[in-house]
């Protein structure tokens, strides 16, 4: 067994050297290794089976998240599904998994990142990468060709994890689609209305949502000089400018991907247009881009969605940025991005990057029919993990004490050997609807039950006594400044509720 490991260790081993000396990326080196490290470890356990010793540490690029943490991402979703229903989408969900042929071809240059799975009963199977695809599969599947749907959950990337920017390995995404043959523009001003309303109610701080089209990319590319061949590798290219700078993008372009110098050039002056309804004019003046029928219907197009966003109160939020190019291989047409304004800038420490993007994809959903049939859809990734990573922030920088339970209701025994009438109190407290606790010890000391409503933010106490008891009534307890009053049993959830729905008015 041991000398099975050793020889294992040792061919890892070479695959890490040989990596290394191919000046493999990080992310492939990195994967090898920490193969190499559960190897040796264990071999290790195998040396030491009478005193294991367990590493105890989070798999790469993922994190786990208490109370506090919680709290926090449950208030950030119910913004979000609050704002989806607004807008009459219905919810699904669909597998972690997928079979790997229905992600494979989807992604272009991402599609290095899919974690593959080893066959499981005859099935060759992948993690999902994204919401989208599996969505586009669902509605291939079941012949769906209108909806409106969300869906919240885990996906999966082999991606290099920076943990302060909210970039991990497993992360959730948080998805608006709109499936279905309408009218240009009409479904996908309303992507960018419910990012608006949601970056907003979430106070994250000043944003800006980006938008281009993938046509006039393409036009663009094609005026510039750049072989069709080329288009998606090059907008792969341009999709890095939020990280990096133009000398950069234009290095990878002509060293990398062989692009003339010149066409770099003709490129990096398009792409660093932005504007609003004027750009459009000044594209439409440009003798090139008329000239080119994916320019001028695009920009038909983009002139329409920018009309619509001023309808939708929006106009002050929207940048039509011709940088913008969403590298994923599917998108067919609008495309958009919003980020934080303070965000921006690739060496701030705190940058998280976009925290919302989309587009159309009108031709995915055909790629799975038997009969090559399309759906238009368009939609709307949320970044929520990102979002997570600035409000966990504001809230260390404001150093307020996060409140991670909803008890509404704490009772509070007064005297010795009075664990069953706190019993009956929580009973019929809990088949009134309120939220209620007691303490876990038969007798507790009543200065702690005090400091546990006080600890855990708990707004009323319900104090009982012998004499309390005796007399038919309880003390209710205001936990904030104190005082207490007197009531009558029976009139004890009635003047629960009341006092608990004065203080959140005034909250």
């Amino acid at each position: 067994m041991d000398d099975d490991l050793s020889k294992q260790i040792k061919n890892q081993g070479d695959i890490v050297r040989k990596l290394k000396s191919e000046k493999a990326t990080k992310a492939e080196i990195d994967e090898e290794v920490a193969k190499l490290l559960a190897l040796k470890a264990k071999l290790n356990d195998g040396e030491a089976a009478s005193s294991k010793h367990f590493v105890l540490k989070n798999p790469k690029g993922t994190r786990d998240y208490g109370p506090d943490k919680m709290t926090i991402r449950e208030k950030v979703f119910k913004v979000v599904i609050e704002a989806f229903k607004r807008h009459g989408a219905v919810n699904i969900d669909t597998p972690v998994f997928e079979l790997k042929e229905t992600l494979t071809g989807k992604y272009g240059e991402d599609s290095k990142l899919i974690y593959d799975l080893k066959d499981q009963g005859g099935e060759i199977l992948a993690l999902r990468y994204d919401l989208t695809v599996p969505f586009a599969r669902y509605l291939a599947m079941n012949k769906i060709t209108n909806i409106k749907r969300y869906h919240i959950a885990k996906v999966y990337r082999r991606d290099q994890p920076v943990m302060t920017k909210g970039r991990y390995r497993e992360f959730y995404q948080c998805d608006i689609d709109i499936a279905g043959q309408y009218d240009v523009m009409v479904p996908d001003v309303e992507c960018i209305r419910i990012v608006y309303e949601i970056l907003s109610k979430l106070e994250v701080g000043k944003f800006v949502i980006k938008v281009n089209h993938r046509r006039l990319l393409d036009g663009m590319f094609k005026v510039c000089g750049v072989r069709a061949d080329k288009f998606r590798t090059i907008c792969s290219s341009v999709d890095k400018l939020d990280k990096a700078t133009w000398e950069e993008v234009r290095k990878e372009m002509v060293e990398e991907k062989g692009l003339d110098e010149k066409t770099a050039d003709r490129i990096g002056e398009y792409v660093k247009m932005s504007g609003g309804l004027q750009l459009v004019d000044t594209l439409k003046a440009d003798l090139q881009m008329i000239g080119n029928k994916d320019c001028m219907k695009a920009l038909a197009e983009m002139e329409t969605l920018l009309k619509y966003c001023q309808l939708y109160k929006v106009q002050d939020w929207v940048s039509f940025d011709l940088s913008l190019a969403r590298g994923l291989d599917y998108y067919t047409g609008v495309i958009y991005e919003a980020v934080l304004k303070g965000a921006e800038g690739k060496d701030e420490e705190n940058n998280v990057g976009s925290v919302a993007g989309g587009g159309r994809y009108d031709e995915l959903v055909g790629m799975f029919d038997t009969k090559g049939k399309n759906v238009p859809c368009v939609g709307v990734s949320i970044g929520i993990e990102r979002l997570f990573t600035i409000l966990e922030q504001q809230h260390e920088a404001a150093d307020k004490k996060i409140r991670t339970t909803d008890t509404q209701v704490y009772i509070v025994s007064a005297h010795k050997d009075l664990v069953e009438e706190r019993m009956k109190l929580a009973t019929e407290l809990w088949e009134a609807g309120i939220s209620t606790e007691h303490s876990y010890k038969t007798n507790p000391k009543i200065l702690r039950q005090y400091q546990t409503c006080e600890d855990e933010g708990i707004p009323l106490a319900v104090v009982i006594g012998s004499s309390e008891l005796e007399r038919g009534v309880v003390k209710l307890r205001d936990v904030a400044d104190r005082s207490d009053i007197e009531v009558p049993r029976e009139n004890m959830i009635e003047e629960i509720r009341q006092r608990l729905s004065l203080m959140k008015q005034t909250s």
